[in-house]
């Protein structure tokens, strides 16, 4: 069991967000939901890529001479990107550390071991572990194995989802998780799918059959002025939350542009302008609107 493997963005330790106190966040790759504004974009594959910072690059051809594909140096090109197969071999030459891989393999006893490392931290200050994305829930068996081992290490553990998984098969996961951050993009049907790549038909479905067995839910909204960021999508939200969750709390999360810089990295297109960070004053809004519905909002940021 615990050989088995799976493909990690990034473990981030010391982390104060997404749940208790002191935590290490589990980054997987891989999520069946393409997200415009995705601050993660490499975590839309669980396939292995190279981010290319161009601005480190001093072109002295290593990369090129042990490339399989024999890509000039420039993955910025859109031929040369399409070529790519991740296979990293060019990670591994470059003395300027312009490529670095965005997928690493890991057993779960692996990761034990570095959880491990950190207990002192979880226990003193209440804290724990978090698993993310991308979407933890696309390694299924990897996620239940990982759950398994920290479960029986007694550290506190929290899941951020889209919530777009067969809850029959997660429902064991879910059972020992002790805080589950669950993603309401937008509440129109047609607009999620729009924007994400999926409609939201089971992610509703799920919350609504989570809500009725289990408390220690929390909904988030990344909220994104010019997108879901208006007070009737918020409110439709707030009702949607009162109605299926036993004890109705939500998060809403101001969209930053973070990861733009890794679109660029990966030769992919954003466009940022089409996002907008909401101000002080409408998130003061859009949460008095959520309690004005009973919800309780709260703040793991």
């Amino acid at each position: 069991m615990m050989a088995c493997k799976g493909r990690i963005l990034q473990l981030q330790h010391y982390s104060v967000n997404d749940g208790e106190g002191i935590r290490t966040i589990v980054f997987f790759a891989g999520c069946p939901l393409h997200c415009r504004w995705c601050a993660n974009p490499e975590g839309y594959t669980p396939e292995n890529q190279i981010l290319f910072i161009a601005s480190r690059c001093v072109q002295c051809g290593r990369c090129t001479a042990v490339c399989p594909q024999h890509i000039g140096w420039d993955l910025n090109d859109a031929a040369a990107r399409h070529a790519c197969i991740g296979c990293g071999a060019c990670v591994d030459v470059c003395l300027e550390k312009a490529r670095t891989h965005t997928v690493a393999e890991y057993t779960v006893k692996e990761i034990v071991e570095k959880l491990a490392s950190q207990q002192l931290f979880f226990w003193n200050s209440g804290g724990g572990v978090t698993y993310s994305g991308g979407e933890c829930t696309s390694q299924s068996q990897f996620l239940s194995e990982l759950v398994d081992a920290v479960y029986d290490m007694g550290l506190d553990q929290a899941i951020e989802t889209s919530g777009f998984f067969d809850l029959s098969l997660l429902r064991p996961v879910l059972d020992k998780i002790d805080l589950l951050f669950i993603d309401i993009k937008l509440m129109d049907r047609e607009k999620h799918k729009q924007y994400t790549g999926v409609d939201n038909s089971l992610i509703l479905r799920n919350i609504a059959e989570i809500g009725t067995h289990r408390t220690g839910v929390v909904i988030r909204v990344p909220t994104i002025i010019g997108i879901n960021g208006d007070d009737e999508n918020i409110r439709k939200t707030a009702r949607f939350v009162k109605t299926h969750l036993q004890d109705p709390k939500m998060e809403l999360l101001p969209y930053h542009s973070y990861g733009a810089d890794k679109y660029m990295q990966l030769g992919m297109t954003y466009d940022e302008s089409s996002f907008g960070t909401p101000s002080e004053e409408d998130m003061a809004r859009l949460n008095a609107i959520i309690e004005s519905e009973g919800v309780t909002v709260v703040s793991y940021r």
